[in-house]
Parts: C-alpha cells; structure tokens; sequence
C-alpha cells in the first residue's frame, strides 16, 4: 500500500483564496460643530412658608380615616360651642330686657302716669277750692299741694332717666319751665278771689287754659314716650331665639350623622361620647324652647292683663279729673266762654265735661272687658254706677244754673251732701283701687316670665362645654383604634 509522504497534505480539492482588498482612501472628516454655551440656571424655587407646609400635611392627613376623624371632632365640637355661646347670648338679653320691663320700663312709665294725673288733680283741686271762695276747705287744698308735689317728684325721676337731647328731656324741661308759671297764676287767682274780685276767675281761666293746654298735652307726649320705650323692651323680651334655635338644629343634626358614620364603620350602635354630647345639646335645644315659651306666655300676660288695663285705667282717671275741673269751671265762668254747636250756643266748659264723660264711659267698659279676676272687676262696676248718679246731678246742678238759682248749683257740685263732688271722689278712689291690683298683677306675670329664664344662660354655656367635651372623647375613641 503506498502511503503519501510524511509532512505532506492530503489530496482533495484546493482551498479558494480571498481576493486582496484594494487600499480604500479615509472617509471625509465631518465639520465640527462648536458647543453652544450652556444655559444659566432659572431662579431657585420659592421657599415654602410654614404655613403652606402645615396645609399641605392637613390636605395629605385629610385623605386618610384619621384625618377625617380629626376635623369631624373639631366641626362637631364647634358646632356644640358656638350652640351654647348664641343660646347664652341670645338668653341674657331677653332676660335684661324682661328685667326692664319689670323694674325699669314700667316703672318710669307708671312714673310718667303719675305726673299727667298729679297735674290734672292740681287742676281739679285748684278750681274746686275757688269755688268755696275765700272758705277753701282744708281738703282741696292738700289736693292741689299733693298734686303739685307729686308732679315735681315725678319730673325729677324723669329727668334723670332720660336721655340728654331727647325728645323727652326736652319735655321734662318744659314741663319743669311751665310749673312755676301755673302755680303763680293759681295762688294770683286766690288772692284776687279771696278779695272777691272778678278778676281772680280771669286768672283761673288762663292757668286752666296753661295747664289744658300747654302742661297736660306735654305730660301726655312724656307719657307716650315711656309707653314706646315699653313697647320696645317686650318686643326685645318675647322675641324668638332663632339663630340659638337654628344652631341646636344644625348641632344636632351633624352629632346624629357622625353617629351615623361611626356605625356604618365599626357596626358598634352606640357610641358614649357622641350620645353625651347629644343628649347635653337635646337639653339646651329643649330647655331654651320652653324656658322662652314660659316666659313670653307670662310676658304676654303682663301685658294683656297688667299693662293695657293700668293704660286703659290712667286714661280713665285722667278723664274723670278733667270732666271734674271743666264741670267746677262751668259755675266759675258762669257763661264767660261758649262755643256754638248746630247753631245753639253752649258753655264750653259744659260741652269739655259731656266729651270726658264719654271717654270716662268708654274707658270703664273697655277696663271691665280687660279685667280677669273680681278683685279686678268689682271695683270698676262700683266706679260705673256712680258714674251714673254723677251725670244725673251733674244735669240737676245744671239746670239750676241756668234757672238763676247759682248758689242752689253750687252747693249741688260742691256740697257736703249727695253732691256732684262724691260721687267724682267714688270715681277717683275705685279707680285707684283698680289701677293697685292690676299693678300687683303686672308684678306677678312679668317677674314669673322673668323668672322663667333664670339660670339658662349660664346652663345652656355649661352644658354646651360638656357636649363639646363629648364630641372630641368620642372621636377619640375611634382614633385610638388607629395607633
């Protein structure tokens, strides 16, 4: 077998060979740009207040059970405060203004009263001691001296009660500017009557007509003004407490939804803190509902019962004092002054008499309505009936006067016996006795609505600060379900 040689490749087929690569020429250089300059920096960004970081934390808290919970406890405790703080708000100044009506308002009114009647009684006496001429009785003159005391004293109280620049200091002030004027005609009007000179009756007439009308329109602006000012402190009394109302409503109903919230979360149906702080709010809400309702019922009773019927019977007495002065007129001037009505002449002061006459009826029928008790009635019915046998001696002495026989009148209006004058005196004292018992009922009716709202300013505060107690123990409770 013949073998190649050693060292020498096997035969077959020849290996191809790769064609040289020519030399390839570089590839052409790209131009270099040149780096643009780098932009400078932008301003810093604004440092964040600390204010901006605590919302940010508040927003981020938000978000999460926790943080609801948080601000659901701070609404629902403010709510119960700011509920509380009205109701003590509003309370307090019901109550001042109850407190008003009762020891201020009413009073000065009354006051007020007491200067018209003393004046009209100063009048009245003032003439029927003119009267008896140079024998004034010891009686009317303590009437007029008494009138005239009480009407000072009464102007010194308003005085003082009155606002500087008011309408009713400037009354006061004129009030206290005509009185020594009126008293000066009066005591002229004596002296010239005591030396039996006409002119003493000219005298009484001017001071009539000072008083009639000059004192007595005044003293009844002043009267009129007090009773405004009355008027305005029951308005602010029996007014309703509806903002203190309508946030016990809104409290209420955010404490039943977070109870709501929490059962529909944990399945758990009670929870004690948010029910106290209910239960506290459901006590003011009802507490203020009906302590208001209790005293604006008795308040309304005052005034129904106390102060209409003291107003209705002033008028009265005022009305009595005036038909008494203008009848004892009637003899003074003795046909001076006469006024024609549907084309007869009539004496004026007679015609003054028959206009306060009907006022004095119509007064006692309205103050009869108005009275609720007998106490209160049985004195007007009295004071009706000698009303009545006043008239009829009234048209006796009259027509006694105008047949000549004056002295036989005078002793009609002015006598010791079934005159004129006793029955007016009947008038005047039942009304006084009617006028101290509806006092007595204002009294009682004003200062039990008073009384009704005493210590709730100060419990619906307490309570309020208890509810809101509640509220933040009762979401803390769920918070701590969270740590």
């Amino acid at each position: 077998m013949t073998r190649p040689p050693n060292g020498s490749a096997p035969p077959g087929p020849a290996t191809p060979t790769m064609p040289s690569v020519p030399p390839q020429a570089p590839p052409p250089q790209q131009p270099q740009i040149p780096p643009s300059p780098q932009a400078p920096p932008g301003p810093a960004p604004p440092r964040r207040t600390a204010f901006a970081e605590g919302v940010e934390r508040l927003r981020a808290a938000a978000v999460t059970e926790p943080g609801r919970l948080r601000a659901l406890g701070a609404l629902l405790a403010l709510l119960v405060v700011a509920f509380g703080a009205v109701t003590a708000w509003q309370t307090t100044d019901r109550a001042a203004a109850a407190d008003d009506v009762l020891h201020r308002s009413q009073p000065l009114s009354s006051e007020a009263a007491a200067i018209y009647r003393s004046l009209a009684e100063a009048n009245t006496a003032a003439s029927t001691g003119f009267l008896a001429g140079g024998q004034e009785t010891k009686d009317s003159r303590e009437r007029y001296e008494r009138g005239i005391r009480t009407a000072a004293e009464g102007l010194v109280t308003a005085a003082a009660n009155s606002e500087p620049g008011s309408a009713a200091a400037g009354t006061v002030a004129e009030l206290n500017r005509l009185l020594p004027q009126y008293k000066g005609l009066i005591e002229r009007a004596r002296v010239y009557n005591r030396q039996g000179f006409p002119v003493g009756g000219a005298y009484l007439r001017y001071a009539n007509d000072t008083m009639q009308k000059q004192m007595l329109p005044k003293a009844e602006a002043l009267y009129t003004s007090e009773n405004r000012r009355l008027d305005g402190d029951y308005d602010a009394a029996e007014s309703c407490p509806w903002a203190a109302i309508a946030l016990g409503v809104l409290a209420l109903a955010a404490l039943a939804w977070a109870q709501y919230r929490t059962y529909r979360r944990t399945n758990r149906v009670l929870n004690p803190g948010l029910v106290a702080a209910t239960a506290a709010t459901v006590v003011v809400l009802l507490w203020l509902a009906v302590g208001h309702s209790v005293a604006r019922s008795h308040l309304s009773a005052s005034y129904d019962h106390g102060v209409r019927s003291l107003n209705v019977l002033n008028e009265a007495r005022l009305a009595s004092l005036k038909a008494r002065g203008n009848e004892n007129l009637t003899l003074v001037a003795r046909g001076a002054e006469s006024r024609t009505v549907g084309g007869t002449q009539h004496d004026a002061y007679d015609l003054e008499y028959q206009a306060e006459m009907k006022v004095l009826g119509k007064d006692l029928t309205e103050a009869r309505r108005l009275a609720d008790d007998a106490a209160g009635e049985d004195p007007l019915t009295a004071a009706a009936e000698d009303v009545e046998q006043w008239q009829a001696r009234h048209r006796a002495a009259r027509a006694e006067d105008e047949n000549g026989d004056y002295q036989r009148a005078l002793e009609m209006v002015i006598g010791e016996n079934d005159a004129t004058a006793e029955y007016f005196d009947g008038v005047d004292s039942r009304l006084a006795a009617a006028l101290t018992h509806e006092e007595k009922e204002f009294e009682r009716a004003a200062g039990d609505g008073r009384g009704a709202m005493t210590g709730l300013p100060a419990g619906a505060g307490a309570l309020a600060a208890l509810g809101a107690t509640g509220a933040v123990l009762g979401i803390a409770r769920r918070l701590s379900e969270y740590r």
